[in-house]
């Protein structure tokens, strides 16, 4: 396992915050209230180290198959208009992540980015059925030979930060880094009309390794 480059100025802020607040508790009040004040500390410096965590994994990337963006649990299985790129009727498969989820997002197919776009928005909660239109969000589009795939980070309530790579032009793998979100929300995947679905509602999912569809 290892850390995230995007918490490192994140655990470099704690460190230095909780740092100055221990030093300060412990000269200017009672012992107890340095040791709880410490006890807190140091449990939310832990939960933040847990958050940014990157588990290594052996990914496979068979031709053919559509993996899970990111960890989490599939809320929405639908079929639905999406009216950014496409124009037209979509397969949506969405997974919610929460807090304690890995998330960082990877490409759910190889292939060559045909479109990004970052779109701010509102911040309502990442299950909200307007959270997809409405709210901060990312929308990247990955082409082959054979599909051509949207997917969408979706900032929520507390995720207010969305971390996207990918450039237009790029030649990219799949299970491969194209993102990250801070502190939980969900990334919607649209594939084209007659994807056969590999996953199923309340499902948990491992991004880059859990097959959501196949072409």
């Amino acid at each position: 396992m290892k850390l995230h480059k995007e918490g490192f100025k994140t655990l470099r802020n704690e460190i230095f915050i909780f740092s100055m607040l221990n030093y300060i508790t412990f000269w200017n009040s009672e012992i107890i209230f340095w040791y709880f004040t410490l006890l807190i500390t140091a449990f939310l410096f832990v939960i933040s180290v847990y958050f940014f965590r990157i588990p290594k994994r052996n990914f496979q990337r068979k031709e053919g198959c559509v993996y899970a963006p990111c960890d989490g649990k599939v809320v929405v299985i639908e079929q639905t208009e999406e009216n950014e790129y496409y124009k037209d009727n979509r397969l949506q498969i969405s997974i919610f992540m929460s807090p304690l989820n890995v998330h960082n997002n990877l490409y759910p197919i190889s292939g060559k980015v045909a479109y990004t776009k970052y779109h701010p928005g509102k911040f309502l909660v990442a299950w909200h059925p307007k959270a997809s239109t409405d709210n901060e969000r990312s929308t990247v589009v990955v082409e082959n030979e054979k599909i051509s795939i949207l997917f969408r980070q979706i900032a929520g309530a507390v995720a207010r930060r969305i971390i996207t790579y990918p450039r237009v032009g790029e030649t990219v793998l799949s299970a491969n880094e194209f993102g990250f979100i801070k502190f939980g929300s969900r990334v919607d995947v649209f594939l084209p009309i007659g994807t056969k679905v590999c996953t199923e509602l309340n499902q948990k999912v491992k991004g880059g390794i859990s097959v959501i569809a196949t072409y």
